[in-house]
């Protein structure tokens, strides 16, 4: 497990409240659910461009299938859906079963998610949970696949290129982050 990053917690552009959802140069890229936000200026842009949502979870109720319909939305605007091909609809469902994951462990273990960013530079789609939780997320060892629960861990770990978690020192609470490879 990783805990590096490609850039600072803090270094996404600004943070309306809400949802929201980008494209490089904060050019909106549509949705009901999402807005964009804008790259850190003077961030190489990686070929068509990175692309960054946010959604916030203040007061939501029902957050996994929220963080799933928010994240399907992302991957239609980002040309990931409809699939063209049956591995690229793995991929596209890899996405949003790590994203329930994700989510799910935050309100499992962590009193809620606070926020799930979602980021594509058409190589590799980074999600990003943020919750004010104290624990560090791990695979249960031994996995024990014929028993229920504690799954989650295991699955992202198994589906990912990577994952980590961040805290900010002074701040209450962590980020869980995951990355995947988009199809050939």
């Amino acid at each position: 497990m990783s805990t590096t990053r490609p850039y600072s917690p803090g270094d996404r552009g600004p943070e309306p409240s809400g949802a929201s959802g980008a494209s490089e140069g904060g050019v909106p890229a549509g949705g009901a659910s999402g807005e964009d936000v804008a790259a850190p200026s003077g961030a190489a842009a990686p070929p068509g461009g990175r692309q960054v949502r946010r959604l916030s979870f203040d007061g939501a109720s029902g957050v996994v299938p929220l963080a799933r319909d928010f994240a399907r939305q992302a991957l239609y605007a980002w040309g990931w859906l409809p699939a063209a091909s049956a591995d690229q609809r793995a991929a596209a469902e890899d996405v949003l079963l790590v994203v329930s994951e994700l989510v799910t462990n935050a309100c499992l273990h962590a009193e809620g998610p606070d926020q799930l960013w979602i980021t594509c530079d058409n190589k590799v789609i980074r999600i990003e949970v943020a919750d004010r939780g104290t624990g560090q997320p791990s695979p249960r060892t031994p996995h024990r696949a014929g028993r229920p629960g504690g799954h989650g861990m295991f699955i992202v770990q198994r589906l990912c290129l990577d994952w980590g978690v961040v805290r900010t020192p002074g701040v209450a609470g962590k980020t869980v982050w995951a990355e995947l490879g988009a199809p050939a």
